[in-house]
């Protein structure tokens, strides 16, 4: 049995890997920061499941969870991550301006402060958990990272943290390469089913997003935990340091 652990496992897309993996056969660890959501998560995924509550973007919080997280872990999914430009809202389409008041003119700390979250959020939570787990990886092991659409299309310092992530990952391929060990980074566009619009998106944006895919539908999050599936199997020792989108041709990944 693989022993898998899921960031950011208790809702959407998260969760819908973790449920993916689970009815495959692995025992799954999700993880997030609110723990009344995780125990209903696992509550539902059934007895292959358990979950860690804490901050993934926290080292002290991290370095405390190790104990609840397994001793060999096989697939790692770093999945945790929000848009906070905004609130935490994400709110608006990757790549589309917020409705949200931006940062005064002038208001560098406030700037900064905007940043820093986002990549904590986005790009940090990634870094110091695969860190941590480093040396629990088994040889072979697979680490998949979730990116955004907004990473080649803007979308302020919520898609320089997923670009961010995405070269990241690369390093990651190349450190850990000669063990076996594959590092990918999966991209979706719109993702019905995911908690990244909060019922905010407008029926015209919604289509809108919908007209620019060549599939002419939007992604699910059965969608991308298929693609997380694949990327976590035997079948794909020889795919890694990759980009690969999951957004029904909306940016074309050439």
């Amino acid at each position: 049995m693989r022993h898998v652990v899921v960031t950011g496992g208790g809702t959407g897309i998260g969760l819908a890997v973790a449920a993916e993996l689970s009815e495959a056969g692995d025992q799954v660890t999700i993880t997030g920061r609110r723990e009344h959501v995780l125990k209903q998560a696992v509550a539902g995924l059934g007895e292959r499941a358990a979950y860690a509550c804490f901050d993934a973007s926290d080292p002290a919080a991290v370095t405390a969870a190790l104990p609840r997280l397994p001793e060999r872990v096989d697939v790692l999914v770093n999945n945790a991550g929000a848009n906070t430009d905004f609130g935490g809202s994400g709110g608006r389409p990757p790549g589309e301006q917020s409705d949200r008041d931006p940062v005064p003119p002038g208001d560098l700390a406030a700037l900064a402060a905007q940043w820093r979250s986002n990549l904590d959020a986005n790009l940090i939570s990634a870094v110091l958990v695969t860190a941590a787990l480093t040396p629990r990886f088994a040889d072979g092991a697979r680490i998949v990272s979730l990116s955004s659409i907004a990473a080649r299309r803007g979308a302020a310092s919520y898609g320089a943290a997923k670009a961010a992530l995405e070269t990241w990952t690369a390093n990651v391929a190349a450190e850990l390469g000669p063990r076996g060990i594959t590092a990918n980074a999966v991209s979706p566009g719109l993702t019905e089913g995911s908690e990244f619009f909060r019922d905010t998106l407008t029926s015209q944006r919604r289509q809108r997003l919908i007209d620019e895919t060549l599939v002419k539908r939007p992604g699910t999050t059965a969608d991308v935990a298929a693609l997380v599936a694949f990327l976590a199997s035997a079948g794909a020792g020889h795919v890694t340091g990759q980009v690969i989108h999951v957004n029904g041709g909306a940016y074309l990944g050439r």
